[in-house]
Formats: C-alpha cells, structure tokens, sequence
C-alpha cells in the first residue's frame, strides 16, 4: 500500500487542456523517512521540529531516529522499507484513487439546527424566540430522556475519511499534490493519504 503525510495549504482550480476546470485542494508534502519498524508496520516521520521540543518518551519511541520531527505516524506497509529509507512524493501519480484521512474544523459549541440539520419551529402560530429550538427531546411514559438523543453541543474536529478522491497533479520538484475536491481540516492539517486497497 503506498501512503504520503502532508499539511493542507488551500483551494484552488487547475484549467485542462480542453477548458476544464477542476477544483483542487492543495497540500504540501516532503519526503517520509521510515523511523522504525515492526513486523508489517512501520513508523514514517514528517515535517521538522526542534529538538528541544521532543520528550523522552518520542525519543524512545523512535530509537533515535525520529529526533527532529514534528509528526511520527504508522502505517501497514506492504513492500520491505528499511529504517532511515525515504518515501518520496512521487510514489503518487496523477489519476490515482486515494483515501485521505484529516481532522475536521472545530466549530465549538452549536445548536440542533447547524449540527444535526433540524428545521427548526414556525416563525408563526404563537412562536416568540423559539425559531431554533430543538422541541421535545422525551416521551410522557418513561419520563426520561432515552441516550443518544441529538442535541446542542460540541461540533467538529472529529476525524474524517473520505475515500475514492482522485490525485489531479503531483509537483514532485515543489513537494505539492494536488487532489481533486475538498479535504477535511483547516490550513495546516495534517493530512493521511493512502492508496486505495
């Protein structure tokens, strides 16, 4: 299985030859360096960070090998990849089908309306300031409200995986790739791309 770390940079539109246009989310990628393996898995660091920054238990984690990076991620590897080995961008081609896995926006604490998609009450027939309200979260016999019940509360920053998304460009000199449609994250996500089994 082939699998690449990178940050999520923006959105932008790549023209085709023949006129099309194309929506592309853009993430910057680098390199990957095998920091430790076990058995079929193995343990690819990402980006850089100050050694000071690293405690001892990252230390141990990676046997050395992982000091100065700011990610440390495992995957299921399915070629021999020695330790201090690189992965490089251009193990992706354009037109291939990959899974990308990121953390979604946070977006705090939200109501029933914006979180669960609820129509919410008539603006007429007696309502005051009601418009958004959930209503009636319980039934009269058990007098208690039953779990999992969707109310107000927190919204976002969930992990989200989306597969089938198709790989646009690769700019193996800039270490970009460019992936056709919306990636889950803010700016500066971490985002995990694999192949498509």
């Amino acid at each position: 299985m082939k699998f690449l770390l990178g940050t999520k940079e923006y959105m932008t539109q790549i023209f085709r030859e023949d006129g099309t246009v194309v929506p592309v989310t853009v993430l910057k990628t680098g390199p990957l360096t095998v920091t430790g393996k076990t058995g079929t898995n193995i343990q690819v660091g990402f980006g850089e960070k100050k050694s000071s920054r690293i405690n001892k238990a990252q230390r141990g984690l990676s046997a050395g090998e992982g000091l100065g990076f700011a990610y440390l991620r495992s995957f299921q590897a399915g070629e021999d990849l020695e330790v201090g080995s690189k992965i490089e961008v251009s193990t992706f081609a354009p037109g291939d089908k990959v899974t990308v896995s990121a953390i979604s926006k946070g977006k705090g604490f939200q109501g029933v309306v914006k979180r669960h998609d609820f129509k919410g009450g008539p603006r007429t027939h007696g309502q005051k300031h009601s418009e958004r309200e959930a209503g009636s979260i319980g039934s009269t016999g058990p007098q208690r409200v039953f779990k999992g019940v969707r109310m107000a509360g927190r919204m976002g920053g969930d992990r989200i995986t989306l597969k089938n998304l198709i790989i646009a460009d690769v700019a193996a000199k800039e270490g970009r790739i460019y992936i056709k449609g919306a990636v889950p994250g803010r700016r500066g996500t971490l985002v995990e791309i694999r192949s498509v089994k």
